[in-house]
């Protein structure tokens, strides 16, 4: 459902690529590049917007469009889906939120753990001095 709503979203435009492919990348225009504009969209919060822009600042213009390009493959439909992959992915990681740590104080039996493991440490370490 997210994929069909994000599809009317997208505007695609296809230029020539570089790398493999020999004489194939000359003649056809395989790139893909994506546009899609995170202020309009309806697909993401308010919330998940703002952690969208937290995580990925620099792939946002002034205007709001997200720009993904993809010459990986030697298809032009390959290149639009590995777009769109990359889309997705962003997407899924602006809808995940840390959650923030609660800082809490260590038990009495982690202490007293410690101060015994402190106290055996020195008493090998003790032993091990030789006396003259």
């Amino acid at each position: 459902m997210m994929l069909e709503e994000l599809s009317k979203e997208i505007q695609y435009s296809f230029s020539k690529a570089s790398g493999k492919g020999g004489q194939n990348v000359n003649k056809l225009n395989t790139k893909a590049t994506l546009v899609w504009n995170i202020y309009n969209t309806k697909l993401l919060t308010y919330r998940q917007k703002e952690n969208f822009k937290l995580k990925f600042p620099s792939m946002i213009k002034e205007d709001g469009s997200i720009t993904i390009s993809s010459k990986e493959h030697r298809t032009q439909k390959l290149n639009k889906e590995e777009c769109m992959r990359k889309l997705l992915k962003m997407c899924k990681k602006a809808k995940e939120f840390e959650k923030k740590r609660i800082g809490t104080k260590p038990t009495r039996s982690s202490k007293e753990k410690r101060i015994k493991n402190k106290k055996l440490k020195g008493h090998i370490k003790k032993m091990r001095q030789e006396k003259f």
